[in-house]
């Protein structure tokens, strides 16, 4: 669902997707939060729906397509 407003938001092709299964510092940080969108420290933690994606890409100064 997350990955799915990423592409309507038009950034799906600069999303690095990264398991956490193994690793149990980012499980234990992230846990039930995931998916996170993460850029220069700033975090997105879902559940988030695109409204809020773009306000979070806004604040970061990231450029998108509709």
């Amino acid at each position: 669902m997350a990955f799915l407003l990423c592409q309507q938001a038009g950034i799906a092709e600069h999303i690095r997707i990264i398991d956490i299964a193994f690793d149990d510092e980012l499980f234990s940080r992230y846990g039930v939060t995931i998916p996170v969108l993460n850029f220069n420290d700033t975090e997105l933690n879902w559940p988030f729906d695109l409204q809020e994606l773009k306000l979070w890409l806004d604040k970061n100064g990231i450029t998108y397509h509709q």
